[in-house]
């Protein structure tokens, strides 16, 4: 028969291994639930105002954003601005019609890097 002492800590090992389980549900990384432009938008241009809100706090200074051009050329987008925990903003000049994709790099408020990107046409 077990001493009381064993069946404690087997019963902690047990709680530390159900929790572990569920704990990645609790730690989820960023993910973008609005932009500007919007997701497959077309907008004018020359000049195009971002603007992307994250489901968590992101870290701006960590954050960059990159513009894939119609030519296939990448193009650094000025410094994201964070305009709330959860916000970044910046702004892309001199844009030609065509289709573009912003590129989004973020460090999300769990300690992760998380990316996507944002297809838009300019008119």
């Amino acid at each position: 028969m077990p001493h009381a002492s064993q069946g404690r800590w087997l019963f902690l090992l047990l709680l530390v291994i159900l929790s572990a389980g569920t704990a990645s549900p609790l730690w989820a990384h960023a993910v973008l639930m609005q932009s500007q432009p919007g997701v497959n938008s077309t907008v004018k241009g020359p000049d195009v105002p971002i603007r992307l809100r994250f489901n968590v706090r992101v870290d701006g200074k960590r954050s960059r954003l990159t513009l894939l051009a119609p030519d296939g050329s990448l193009r650094t987008v000025p410094a994201p601005q964070q305009t709330a925990p959860d916000t970044l903003e910046s702004q892309v000049t001199g844009l030609k019609p065509g289709a573009y994709k912003l590129q989004w790099r973020v460090l999300a408020s769990d300690g992760h890097m998380s990316n996507g990107e944002v297809d838009f046409t300019v008119e």
